[in-house]
């Protein structure tokens, strides 16, 4: 606060470069090099000079061979990419969003239609924050191993069902906030509902489906499903990394993790740059849409590792 004071916006971001120094100089000084020591079996050293590549780093082409022989690593993995790269488009378009709904509700409130509506960036990214750390900490309560009954069974979640629910639930999330930035929802709605079949469908549930389409009309509805929508999306991120770490822990082989980590930041990186290189043809709306359908099919990965590992366990029975 004092830096922002004294030297405005970017004072607390010129502060930080002296924090930056300091923790390299000490890493450079305090830090010892971590070098994994050469411990050669008896086995491997008898097969040693049978087999040139014993020893080498694995390469991609050996990643790809172990994704194909283990479909859960494809899944997990995939999970990975997807979820990753919505994170990484939301991050960059939440600010615009989040501007956009805050001008179209305090406008009728300015004195001065010509001043501009400042936007609380750091309030809103500080619930962020705190949403995460309550997203991980949801994670550690319901999956501790600690949890069981009187009976001294269980009732921990695992891991794979935590993560589809988890993945449902951003999904759920980012659909929201997509459609609470669009102008066309009420139209879309009321289109939907007007269809022959779906209004024979939805006709029990008329007085609903108004009401939703009243929830998507008014500025002030919209600020506030747009903000919830974002703050049950963080916690979402907080889950997911505890969760895409246990997964990648018990499903990838700790002599290929690195290379198989990187293997899927390929196409990660690949739909981040794509989405971003078309912003201007997607808007705000179009990408947190193409975020609602990377999560959509990361939901489905994880209900797919859900079934396999389900089917699993019962075969083992």
């Amino acid at each position: 606060g004092l830096a922002a004071g004294t030297r405005g916006p970017s004072g607390p971001f010129e502060l930080s470069v002296g924090f930056l120094i300091l923790g390299g100089l000490l890493a450079a000084f305090t830090w010892k090099e971590n070098v994994a020591g050469n411990v050669v079996s008896s086995d491997e050293e008898a097969g040693k000079d049978g087999d040139d590549g014993a020893g080498s780093k694995p390469t991609i082409r050996d990643a790809v061979k172990v994704v194909k022989e283990d479909p859960k690593i494809m899944l997990v993995g995939s999970i990975q990419s997807l979820f990753e790269a919505a994170m990484y488009i939301f991050v960059l378009n939440w600010p615009p969003a989040v501007s956009k709904a805050v001008s179209a509700y305090f406008a009728k409130f300015a004195t001065d239609s010509s001043a501009a509506i400042a936007t609380p960036y750091g309030t809103v990214f500080s619930c962020f924050m705190a949403c995460c750390l309550l997203g991980s900490t949801l994670f550690g309560q319901m999956t501790s191993s600690t949890k069981v009954d009187k009976n001294g069974k269980s009732k921990a979640v695992s891991t794979e069902n935590f993560a589809a629910g988890m993945l449902g639930l951003a999904t759920l999330a980012m659909g929201c906030a997509t459609l609470s930035i669009s102008t066309s929802t009420p139209r879309i709605l009321s289109a939907l509902t007007s269809l022959p079949v779906l209004s024979t469908i939805l006709s029990p549930l008329t007085a609903l489906t108004g009401t939703i389409s009243s929830l998507f009309s008014t500025p002030g509805s919209l600020i506030g499903i747009l903000i919830l929508s974002l703050f049950v999306f963080e916690s979402c991120v907080g889950m997911y990394f505890p969760t895409i770490g246990t997964l990648r822990s018990k499903y990838f082989p700790d002599s290929h993790r690195s290379v198989v980590m990187n293997l899927f930041g390929i196409p990660l990186n690949a739909m981040v740059v794509t989405v971003f290189l078309s912003i201007e043809k997607l808007g705000v709306q179009g990408a947190l849409g193409v975020s609602t359908t990377a999560l959509a099919l990361a939901t489905a990965c994880g209900l797919k590792l859900k079934g396999m590992i389900k089917k699993e366990n019962e075969e083992k029975k």
